[in-house]
């Protein structure tokens, strides 16, 4: 006599079953990797804003300038401080730490969102934007070296004197800063109010954002 209870599956229970399999991983994968790039997008705007707040508290550690400085093109940034505070603006800076890298699906960048948080920067851009008295166009953002000060390309640069309030490359007080990073769906913004507050805000990618404080 044979035991029913003792039988396999049978062929065509087992192509059902991976079917069902199929299409719950078909659901699953995109969701979960969309979940991954957030997760990666998220955690650089925090590695940035962080790095912003060392770099505010470490000018006034040492009572001198600080700096982040982003290469834009190479997605990475890292920390400075001013080598000589009694000559301003400075003229050189000391690297504090190594590079600090964004993950692989994530860049410098703001796709083609045309405007900024608001109460943040008049003109969305990298570094400060400020605009400038008698003309007004805006600074250009890009961080400043040597004597005289001459443009570093494909940079931007947040900066903080000694008392932890953000200024332009020549020392004046300003409240245009910004770092923005895009994964093509999703971008941050790590902003500086002119009192040094700093905020991080999360938007669509699109021509009219719907800017969320984080």
């Amino acid at each position: 006599m044979n035991d029913r209870s003792a039988r396999g599956f049978t062929l065509i229970e087992m192509m059902m079953a991976l079917a069902i399999m199929g299409v719950l991983a078909a659901i699953a994968l995109p969701m979960m990797s969309n979940s991954i790039k957030y997760e990666k997008i998220s955690g650089d705007a925090r590695d940035i804003s962080n790095e912003i707040s060392v770099a505010k508290m470490r000018a006034a550690a040492k009572f001198t300038q600080a700096r982040i400085y982003a290469d834009l093109s190479g997605n990475q940034f890292r920390l400075q401080t001013c080598n000589d505070p009694t000559t301003l603006p400075c003229q050189a800076w000391t690297t504090e730490n190594s590079w600090v890298g964004l993950s692989s699906t994530t860049s410098f960048g703001y796709g083609t969102i045309s405007s900024a948080p608001s109460n943040t920067q008049t003109t969305i851009g990298q570094g400060d934007t400020t605009p400038l008295p008698n003309p007004p166009p805006a600074f250009d953002g890009l961080c400043k070296d040597g004597s005289p000060l001459a443009d570093v390309a494909n940079t931007a640069c947040v900066i903080f004197n000694s008392r932890g309030i953000p200024v332009t490359p020549a020392g004046s007080p300003t409240g245009g800063d910004a770092l923005y990073i895009t994964d093509g769906s999703f971008c941050y913004g790590v902003t500086v109010a002119a009192t040094g507050f700093i905020r991080t805000w999360r938007t669509n990618v699109t021509s009219t954002p719907n800017w969320v404080l984080q």
